[in-house]
């Protein structure tokens, strides 16, 4: 016969069965946590369980199972002893949700008396949905932060589209036990049952419910995209690395064991093949697209300059995938789905927010027919000889070999590489202080008018038109600085850098120059007089929505850690100096972000790789957007805007910059701060039209600080007085991206 206790364990055995909703709300089980000082860590390494685990039980989309669910509620109930719940703070009762029948859960045991008053648990999913995990979540010091981030959630959960319900990507892991798991944006994680490469395909195409609406009305959807870690690769048949010769092709070798398994199974692979960003595709069912992006972490598809920390590179490789998944997830909604590398999906980011046609019904007929948008680069049109990097096929037998080509042969829009010695003056002051301008090639494309049709030929000393964006051929020798007023004062012009070359230095004769910086000449009071071009007749602001887009995504971002439009002077130093720590996760996404807006304007003039050889078409040449016009029109654009703001400092306050290198200016400084240095109004505002510390692009930031001396020191090393403004940084990453 069982004794007392034998019969009392069995009992206590079976309430633990029946009793399913003996624990609190998950709203009140995360703030009995957080009263406790206690972290998700700690719980979890208590009940033995993962620290997402822990994260979906706080919020509700998985509940803890036996034994560990007793072990949970019982330290709840303690918890809740301790921080008992004010009145405020108490969970409303919440309707008891419908649970289909498939998946009813046993009726509720009374729960004890000490306890909160229970929530009803949540419908179970079905599968494939094994578990969740939830990453870190950062507490903003935003006011009203809190309403706001709910009201997005809630109009955000309203807009999913049901066919991309669990997010635009996916990272695959296999754990220790051999269980292949889908981690994906929001802690969501599906148990993946496909066993090849094939067969994840198909399971992602049919099942998991992946990918991203279209950005603009007349665009395509976003394919889903597959992150496989170096253990799914080991699953699946892929090698850990390429082979030197793969590396070379971008590809793994046709002759794979899966690569003939795609072939087999009816898959098809783009021209690209198997290689770090793959496509794997069958044919579309009508107008629905079926394919599947692989991005291969372990064979460099997420290049750690762009998307990691360059002095970190194992880092994405070390990340946990929820993790993982949680980074690139933020970036998909704020930017878009990746598409390779951070440049590359720049570019894709202007095509898909201007996309080349639309659908329209033919009236005739009543059937739709392909259209093109006004305001979208729609076709390849011819090219100008002095647009052209040297490589093009168009140069072919116009110069000599070796020939250097003159600013009079081809367009040099380039961002600034300039320095000048101190002088007497200047050595007075202790310190040379760095500031850096914000998202610098976006904010020039702001607005930016460029040409969206081919070029016209204007010769005959055409009379030159700032509203016609495209290359004149003009002599701007004769502008002088000093003879420049600004707000009835004149500057300096031999301690400032001349706005029409890169090198700073004064053009000696005629030259290609886009139209914004023709435009400046005109602005500074000078008269220009074309001796020809190559202008656009068809404009329009194509960058506006693409300028638009990076930008909420880089406000966004810095808002999450804790740097704010709002902040001003001090405070906005300080929050940009312990963001990093703040969350370095979203570090990650500021670098990123900055990136894609860099390397999208570079990709508008992608030069050979050395795919052919000279003089040979390459790949990027069959891009509609190979536009090396609208990339000299940035470039233009960042350097006249830049020179407009040294201009109106020096007439401010007598302050002259000794070195640019792109977008960082270095000034001497009496003090180590920006604020020491940049000019104000007696009422302690930026003085109208001069650098403006803020964290909206084209204002700037504290990039660094370094003394005189320590500059000096360099260029007796050196032998002579070169750019160091690169070198002046506080941050050793401070600049990436921009």
């Amino acid at each position: 016969m069982s004794t007392e206790n034998e019969l009392f364990s069995a009992v206590d055995a079976l309430l633990e069965q029946v009793a399913q909703d003996d624990l609190p709300a998950p709203a009140e089980r995360k703030r009995l946590r957080e009263a406790a000082g206690l972290s998700q860590a700690q719980v979890a390494k208590a009940l033995d369980a993962r620290r997402e685990a822990v994260g979906n039980w706080e919020a509700g989309r998985t509940e803890p199972r036996p034994p560990k669910r007793a072990a949970y509620a019982r330290l709840l109930e303690g918890l809740a002893q301790r921080f008992p719940a004010s009145a405020a703070d108490a969970p409303a009762t919440a309707a008891a949700p419908a649970v289909p029948k498939t998946f009813a859960s046993p009726a509720p045991a009374p729960a004890p008396a000490s306890a909160p008053a229970p929530a009803a648990a949540p419908p179970a999913r079905p599968r494939p949905v094994a578990s969740s995990t939830a990453g870190p979540v950062q507490a903003s010091r935003r006011p009203g932060a809190k309403k706001a981030a709910a009201k997005k959630t809630t109009a955000s959960a309203a807009a999913v589209d049901p066919r991309f319900e669990n997010g635009p990507l996916a990272v695959i892991d296999v754990d220790a036990d051999g269980q292949v798991s889908a981690y994906c944006v929001g802690g969501l994680v599906l148990d993946v049952p496909a066993k090849t490469i094939p067969a994840l395909v198909d399971w992602t195409l049919a099942e998991a419910k992946l990918g991203q609406t279209r950005l603009h009305r007349n665009g395509r959807d976003a394919d889903p995209i597959l992150v496989l870690t170096a253990s799914a690769l080991d699953r699946y048949g892929l090698p850990a690395t390429l082979s030197e010769e793969e590396q070379n092709a971008g590809r793994l070798a046709a002759g794979h064991k899966v690569v003939k398994q795609i072939a087999r199974a009816g898959l098809q692979l783009t021209q690209r093949g198997l290689g770090p960003w793959a496509r794997v595709y069958r044919d579309p069912e009508g107008s629905r697209r079926r394919c599947v992006q692989l991005c291969i972490l372990p064979w460099n598809a997420l290049n750690a300059r762009e998307w990691g920390k360059k002095d970190h590179p194992q880092l994405l490789l070390t990340m946990h995938p929820g993790e993982l998944a949680r980074y690139l997830g933020l970036y998909a909604a704020r930017v878009m789905t990746p598409r390779g590398s951070t440049a590359t999906t720049g570019l894709e980011l202007m095509t898909a927010l201007r996309p080349p046609t639309r659908a329209e019904k033919d009236p005739a007929t009543g059937e739709f027919k392909r259209a093109f948008n006004d305001d979208a680069l729609t076709q390849v049109y011819p090219v100008v000889e002095c647009e052209v990097p040297d490589e093009h096929p168009i140069l072919k037998d116009k110069f000599a070999r070796h020939h250097l080509r003159t600013p009079a042969e081809m367009l040099m829009e380039e961002a600034y590489d300039w320095c000048r010695p101190l002088t007497d003056e200047e050595c007075a002051n202790r310190y040379l202080v760095a500031v850096d301008i914000n998202m610098s090639y976006a904010a020039a494309a702001n607005g930016l008018v460029v040409g969206l049709n081919g070029p016209t030929h204007l010769t005959g000393n055409p009379k030159f038109d700032a509203s016609l964006p495209g290359s004149w051929l003009v002599d701007l020798s004769h502008v002088d600085l000093a003879r420049v007023r600004i707000n009835g004062r004149t500057v300096d012009g031999d301690r400032l850098p001349s706005p029409f070359t890169p090198t700073g230095e004064r053009p000696a004769g005629p030259a290609w120059y886009a139209t914004p910086t023709v435009a400046y000449a005109v602005e500074l009071g000078f008269d220009v007089t074309p001796i020809e071009a190559y202008v656009r007749t068809q404009t329009g602001r194509y960058l506006d929505s693409w300028y638009k887009r990076l930008r909420d995504a880089y406000v966004e971002t810095m808002a999450d850690m804790g740097v704010t439009t709002d902040l001003q002077g001090e405070e906005f130093l300080e929050a940009m100096a312990r963001r990093k720590q703040t969350d370095p996760t979203m570090a990650l996404l500021e670098t990123a972000i900055k990136a894609t807006a860099k390397g999208a304007i570079g990709k508008l003039r992608q030069r050979s790789r050395g795919q052919v050889p000279y003089y040979e078409p390459y790949p990027a040449l069959e891009r509609v957007n190979w536009r090396p016009d609208i990339r000299a029109a940035v470039l233009a654009n960042q350097r006249t805007g830049l020179h407009r703001k040294l201009m109106k400092t020096a007439a401010a306050v007598d302050l002259y910059p000794t070195s640019i290198g792109t977008d960082a200016i270095v000034y001497p400084s009496p003090g180590p701060s920006p604020l020491d240095v940049l000019p104000h109004t007696p009422e302690g505002k930026p003085a109208p039209g001069t650098f403006r510390l803020g964290v909206s692009p084209g204002m700037v930031k504290h990039q660094g600080t370094q003394t005189v001396l320590w500059a000096e020191q360099l260029f007796e090393e050196r032998g002579g007085v070169f750019n160091i403004s690169n070198l002046i940084k506080t941050d050793p990453t401070a600049g990436e991206g921009e």
